[in-house]
């Protein structure tokens, strides 16, 4: 049996007033999510363990069947897996956002989403200016970018800067959590001060000011890391000989790296709601002719969540159902091999709250011959009653691969 795991991240909420105290998911028109639930099986995963911060690499890793205490590094060794930086011992790797400070607020976390191509000069810029042997930066996919510091110690608290819009950035600048991680911290502080002064007037900043938009005039490096010590899908699913992951986000094509699957580029892929969905759609029903597993990632709804945007985030979940869910049911229900579909979010991202939430997700699973449950529909609320229950570490991946 081949399988696919369709994967809306950020496409929980919560229950809204506005839309009549139900979630988006439960408002949306779904009809393929609410058919596949009814034709399979429903739950709850846990995807944020104990102690960790809701982000979505904690999230997605879980959802592959990670143990989260023993393998975890932060988001900075996954983005360098995904641009192929080769981290050597004793780098220590941090996710470095492009932001916008307006006085001192943090205005957002994504520079108004500059493009990548903006962001390419303004990194290139940073290196120029800030770099030398000991720190290194690189450039990733729109604001996602990577810093890394030979020598760094992890131990720092950083704040993830999608958690805090509209907040003084001053306060949430990085602090030593040990006395031998003073130096780390007291380095990257200066590096986001000092990226402030060299972007605030780059001729980038002047054009997009100019054309009413955000400027991206800071660094905002957090969720430091080493290279992590991670087995292939492969030896922890026996069953899974070959796999893909396909995803227009740099961290969860580095998750992929270290868990053996291989990275499909898809053209089109922006990671917002414009993303081009039939392309990926596409790759992926490709890629099931030779994979065993394919982990098709969809990011709108996330982004549409951080900006607290209730409409646009409908749209996203209902571009999942009719763009993608619709369209992948369609091609493989009559395919000689059967193929196992299941539908998640990765975490909440509340419209209300504008950041991850670490509450369990619904899950649905199908495949041609399953037993359903009583569940009638996809949703958060519905999914409770489901026959899986709460699952939570590898139990359902277990369940899905088996």
């Amino acid at each position: 049996m081949k399988h696919i795991i369709i994967l809306g991240d950020g496409m929980a909420d919560w229950p809204a007033a506005s839309l009549g105290n139900q979630t988006l998911l439960q408002y949306s028109h779904t009809p393929y999510m609410d058919m596949l639930a009814r034709k399979g099986r429903t739950g709850k995963l846990i995807t944020v363990a104990d102690g960790f911060h809701p982000g979505s690499e904690v999230a997605n890793m879980s959802v592959m069947g990670y143990n989260l205490p023993k393998v975890y590094e932060g988001r900075g060794p996954l983005e360098a897996a995904s641009i192929g930086v080769e981290l050597q011992p004793g780098d220590m790797a941090m996710r470095c956002n492009i932001v916008c400070i307006e006085g001192e607020i943090l205005k957002n976390h994504s520079a108004g989403h500059i493009s990548t191509e903006e962001a390419d000069v303004l990194m290139k810029y940073l290196q120029e200016h800030l770099g030398n042997e000991r720190v290194q930066f690189h450039t990733g996919v729109q604001y996602r970018h990577l810093l890394v510091i030979k020598g760094g110690n992890k131990h720092i608290d950083c704040t993830p800067p999608h958690d805090v819009p509209l907040h003084p950035f001053r306060p949430l600048l990085v602090k030593a959590e040990i006395p031998e991680a003073q130096d780390t911290a007291d380095l990257i502080n200066d590096l986001i001060l000092k990226s402030q002064e060299l972007l605030k007037n780059h001729p980038i900043n002047v054009k997009r000011i100019a054309e009413g938009k955000d400027p991206a005039n800071s660094i905002w490096p957090w969720s430091p890391g080493y290279r992590p010590q991670m087995e292939p899908l492969s030896v922890m699913y026996p069953s899974i000989r070959r796999g893909s992951v396909i995803s227009a986000v740099d961290l969860i094509n580095g998750i992929g790296v270290y868990a053996g699957l291989r990275r499909i580029s898809v053209e089109g892929a922006t990671g917002l709601y414009d993303t081009n969905y039939e392309n990926k759609v596409s790759a992926a029903l490709e890629a099931l002719k030779t994979d065993d597993l394919v982990y098709l990632h969809i990011e709108a709804s996330d982004e549409a969540g951080h900006e607290g945007n209730f409409d646009l985030k409908q749209l996203t979940i209902e571009n999942l159902d009719k763009r993608v869910v619709g369209p992948i049911y369609e091609a493989v229900k009559d395919w000689e091999e059967a193929v196992a579909i299941a539908v998640l979010p990765d975490h909440p991202t509340p419209c209300e709250l504008r950041t991850h939430t670490a509450e369990p997700v619904p899950f649905l699973i199908y495949y041609p011959g399953i037993e359903p449950d009583e569940v009638q529909t996809f949703d958060e609320i519905a999914c409770k009653e489901g026959i899986y229950g709460v699952m939570r570490e590898n139990e359902f991946m277990n369940e899905f691969i088996s």
